[in-house]
């Protein structure tokens, strides 16, 4: 085990390829830390800090699946990418209550005849105070960001990449990155 920790990124993404999966539980606790990181300042309606990095360490676990070294530069810039990815779209998954049906059930107790909550449902009061945080989210990204930082949002929360997101605009992939952090820190001082 000592051996693999010291295996670059890249070298472990290409022994689990060849069938290590022990190399795996390596590259798991080297982004433990980087996913917790990624999905403490976000909100995820309906959930927890701990549905968040579940979803990063998807993230991760897609980025360890997916990453080609003939296509991207680094692992660790392609494994930030996809975690950011899969939590930005449970964020948003979460904000279309395109779920909602299935995540606030109402289940009828065959004894009793009558209604009781699912252990995951919400009550419509809890839903609706979902709703007007995210409309108040959404208020604030409109009072501090500029008309081209919410342009930028919008494209990266769709599932646009950097460099797509840059091409569009005829950017720099790291003038977006530098966009989406201003919004965050303009945020983050806005709420805390």
């Amino acid at each position: 085990m000592e051996k693999r920790e010291r295996l670059t990124d890249e070298e472990l993404i290409e022994k689990i390829n060849g069938g290590e999966t022990a190399c795996m539980d390596v590259l798991i606790e080297r982004y433990k830390r980087r996913v917790r990181n990624q999905a403490r300042p976000l909100y995820l309606m309906g959930g927890d800090s701990d549905d968040l990095i579940q979803e990063g360490m998807l993230g991760l676990f897609k980025a360890i699946r997916d990453y080609r070294p003939e296509k991207s530069d680094s692992f660790e810039a392609f494994a930030v990418l996809c975690i950011s990815r899969q939590l930005y779209s449970a964020i948003q998954a979460a904000g279309r209550l395109k779920h909602a049906p299935l995540n606030s059930y109402v289940e009828l107790s065959p004894e009793l005849g009558e209604q009781t909550e699912g252990l995951k449902g919400k009550s419509p009061e809890e839903l609706l105070i979902d709703q007007e945080n995210i409309e108040s989210l959404q208020a604030e990204i409109l009072k501090v960001a500029t008309p081209l930082e919410q342009e930028i949002l919008k494209a990266y929360l769709s599932g646009q990449s950097y460099t797509e997101i840059a091409q569009r605009l005829n950017k720099e992939p790291k003038s977006i990155d530098n966009a989406l952090q201003r919004i965050r820190r303009k945020l983050r001082r806005t709420n805390g």
